[in-house]
């Protein structure tokens, strides 16, 4: 695309999905609000209009969907999607899930994590290259997710794998979406089957037997469906992102290598580091909402019954919010940023995603200070969802 063209946006194109920042910064100088065609959907990619927009979801809403693909499908979507819901069926579903995914079992979690990164990372020392992806990045968090749920650490490949399918795309193409089944939790009923008789200390069996308030006003516990869609969303949301950032931080600091060696001297920097990559390479790029009534942006209306796009990946970059905001720099003084998304959406794991995040960096860089990339070999994931490294090949030495 020369610069004298109308800037183009699309979220299928796979060169521009490996390089999307410099059409982020044209969309937010000359197309704020922007549209495509070819697709149908509406998209604003600054900073301001995400932080503006996201929390109007009685405009923006949330129940048909959070990707374009599954808006234009139309579909009934099981309660407890709570990625899928607006108020006030949203807050009661994410309230009751607030109750059982506690600061205190997050937090309990992290001698287990740097455990497995330490079995998994000191093997590898003295080889001369490996996969950050297949060693580390693609592993610890289904096994983080797994020990939430009481998942068996043997049977946690098989989780990992059907979640990468539901969300997996082929290049240049969109999801396809034929009904609600990947949400439907099928993977995990013999899991909750079995926690139902035998429970234990995890996020399952507190699920099964929590009461709560339902919309109706009704006191109860969750039905079986109920639960397995709560399964699912965690288990999904909990995968693939986590995976992102761990690569991205792989590669930025291989970019980066002064910035890496005042990681290896000052550790304390680490939990900036993994806020600065989150911002400026977040594993989420984007969200969808549609467009519950008319609603006027940038002097265009905008008509109910559109799909609208929020650029976070461009809103995280956007100079207005973040001064030089296509320079990484771990020093950065971060304001809020939209790598979690932002408002009533704002994401639940947050804090378990910045705990494995410090703990990988933490364990890799205590073991392999310095390393480069195989950027011939290093290939990037494509999906509707999420953006982020499959395989990232780095070399030691």
């Amino acid at each position: 695309m020369s610069p004298d063209d109308p800037v183009y946006y699309d979220p299928y194109d796979v060169d521009l999905v490996r390089d999307p920042w410099p059409t982020y910064r044209r969309l937010r100088e000359e197309a704020p609000l922007y549209y495509n065609e070819k697709y149908d959907f509406y998209a604003v990619s600054r900073y301001a209009d995400c932080e503006r927009g996201l929390p109007d979801w009685e405009t923006f809403n949330s129940g048909r969907g959070a990707i374009i693909e599954l808006i234009k499908a139309n579909l009934d979507l099981p309660p407890g999607t709570l990625i899928f819901e607006d108020p006030p069926i949203h807050d009661i579903h994410r309230n009751l899930l607030v109750r059982v995914f506690t600061p205190r079992r997050v937090a309990a979690l992290e001698p287990k994590i740097r455990e497995y990164c330490a079995r998994h990372l000191d093997p590898l020392i003295g080889e001369r290259r490996f996969d950050l992806i297949a060693e580390l990045g693609a592993q610890m968090p289904s096994l983080v997710i797994g020990m939430l749920l009481g998942i068996p650490e043997a049977d946690q490949a098989a989780v990992r794998e059907s979640v990468d399918n539901n969300l997996r795309t082929r290049a240049g193409q969109q999801m396809k979406v034929k009904d609600a089944s990947f949400v439907s939790g099928e993977m995990f009923e013999e899991y909750i089957d079995w926690r139902a008789k035998n429970p234990s200390n995890d996020l399952m069996t507190d699920l099964l037997n929590a009461e709560f308030v339902d919309e109706t006003g009704k006191t109860r516990k969750l039905t079986k469906q109920e639960v397995l869609t709560y399964v699912t969303v965690v288990a999904g949301a909990g995968n693939e992102t986590t995976t992102r950032l761990i690569g991205w931080m792989g590669s930025l600091l291989a970019q980066h290598p002064q910035q890496r060696a005042a990681l290896v001297a000052d550790p304390s920097l680490i939990p900036n580091a993994v806020e600065e990559t989150l911002r400026f390479e977040p594993p989420g790029p984007h969200v969808a909402r549609y467009v519950a009534k008319d609603v006027e942006l940038h002097g265009t209306t905008v008509p109910e019954g559109s799909v609208m796009l929020f650029l976070l990946g461009s809103g995280n970059r956007d100079d207005r919010r973040f001064p030089d905001g296509d320079t990484y720099n771990i020093h950065r003084a971060i304001t809020q940023h939209l790598g979690f998304g932002y408002a009533v959406h704002y994401c639940m794991g947050a804090a378990l995603a910045r705990l494995e995040g410090r703990v990988a960096l933490e364990e890799i860089l205590t073991r392999f200070p310095e390393w480069d990339v195989d950027w011939d070999q290093a290939r990037l994931g494509q999906t509707s969802t999420v953006r982020g490294w499959e395989t990232l090949p780095i070399t030691i030495g």
